[in-house]
């Protein structure tokens, strides 16, 4: 038990107490001002549209939350099905290759989607063509969202890990500095496009089609640079072998294909290559450390679309609900700071089940005292408050989290 508790406490790495310069003799500096450049122009881009696309299908069809509403869901559905397959292409190809087409295939959904926009605007909302063009859009939404997917996966996975190891920087450093562009996007685009919005719908719809087209090349480039920068990430990527019983698993789906009123033998392993990532990654030794941060999201008690709708059906003004909005921010960009410190101090273990009791302490108080108060005016700036409260938790537990699942790949390819 005593041995248990102090493997805890130590840290989990220590090759950065001592970090020197790298060997390439290439400006260390230079190299990551170019990654978080392309991180940059790709947050933003992802930011602006996913927030975008929500006003523009209300000023499509408004005074109802069916569209936006369908949208997002197909949206999100096409993440949850097919992620398993992303990191499966991530995992086997080249770094360079996995970031370009993710990339491209993002700005291209952007840009079609764009266009189908202005479509629906110049026509009536109830005819077919409309109609169509929407479920075109719901389409590329979900290719866009894939390509997300694929760049989070490849950049946050994969060549943070290998940069780090390669340059000798900190890897928390990189990791709090991508994080904080996430919230900064996060916080400005928002607003940007809103006021865009203000001066027409179809200003703020070619205005995001055109940053999305245009920075499409300084972030091809920036990436591009990166790469050849990092001899590291141009190395064969060690990844390891299927267990058998997976691969059992997948000589039973292709045996079943050929009986009677099976499917053919191509769908099958497609469902099965859809299957068995599901079931290594639950095998894997941070299954529910990865799995409880995705649970975090799966929320209301946060600022997003439902909250929003709240405060604005019980009298809060836009301009309220966006300094509620700014002040959830600056909690989420305090987390940045305290979660490197803190896991540093006692270890990325203990530190995300401080931050999570902190997240769950903080919504306690605030819905007890709302529900206390029966929902009056005390009793939503009691919520409010908690809300914005539990977002240091939330992202210091995220930023945790990722440390965690950083070093068990990175030991993974150590030992292979």
């Amino acid at each position: 038990m005593d041995n248990e508790l102090d493997a805890d406490e130590a840290p989990l790495v220590q090759e950065n107490e001592h970090i020197e310069p790298p060997s390439n003799g290439h400006d260390v500096r230079r190299t990551l001002l170019k990654l978080y450049l392309s991180h940059t122009l790709s947050a933003w881009s992802s930011r602006t549209f996913e927030f975008g696309a929500v006003l523009f299908l209300a000023a499509i069809f408004p005074g109802t939350l069916l569209y936006a509403s369908s949208y997002a869901l197909i949206r999100a559905a096409s993440a949850i099905v097919f992620s398993p397959l992303i990191g499966h292409y991530v995992d086997g190809n080249n770094r360079l290759k996995v970031i370009r087409l993710a990339i491209t295939w993002q700005r291209i959904s952007v840009a079609v989607s764009c266009l189908l926009f202005i479509l629906m605007i110049e026509h009536e909302k109830e005819s077919s063509l409309v109609h169509a063009a929407f479920f075109i859009t719901a389409a590329f939404a979900c290719v866009e969202k894939l390509g997300a997917v694929g760049s989070t996966v490849a950049l946050e996975r994969d060549w943070v890990v290998v940069i780090t190891e390669e340059l000798r920087v900190d890897r928390q450093d990189v990791n709090t500095m991508m994080r904080r562009i996430d919230l900064l996007c996060k916080l400005l685009a928002p607003l940007f496009v809103s006021f865009m919005d203000a001066n027409g719908t179809k200003m703020a719809i070619w205005v995001v089609f055109g940053f999305s087209s245009a920075s499409i090349v300084i972030e091809y480039v920036a990436i591009a640079q990166v790469y050849q920068e990092v001899a590291a990430l141009g190395m064969a990527k060690d990844t390891p072998e299927p267990r058998e019983d997976e691969l059992e698993l997948q000589d039973q789906a292709v045996e079943d294909s050929s009986c009677s009123f099976a499917q053919p033998r191509t769908f099958v392993r497609l469902i099965t290559r859809i299957l068995v990532p599901w079931r290594v990654y639950m095998r894997n030794s941070v299954f529910l450390a990865s799995f409880s941060l995705n649970l975090l999201y799966l929320t209301v008690l946060s600022t997003g679309v439902q909250f929003t709708t709240y405060l604005l059906a019980v009298g809060f003004t836009s301009l309220d609900v966006s300094f509620v909005r700014t002040a959830a921010v600056i909690f989420e960009l305090l987390g940045t700071v305290t979660a490197p410190f803190i896991t540093n101090k006692i270890g990325p273990i203990r530190s995300g089940l401080w931050f999570i009791n902190w997240q769950l302490a903080t919504l306690i108080v605030g819905v007890s005292l709302f529900v206390w108060t029966n929902g009056d005016w005390t009793g939503s700036i009691s919520l409010i408050s908690g809300v914005i409260l539990s977002r240091l938790g939330l992202w210091g537990f995220d930023l945790s989290v990722q440390f965690l699942i950083q070093e068990v790949r990175f030991a993974t390819s150590e030992m292979l």
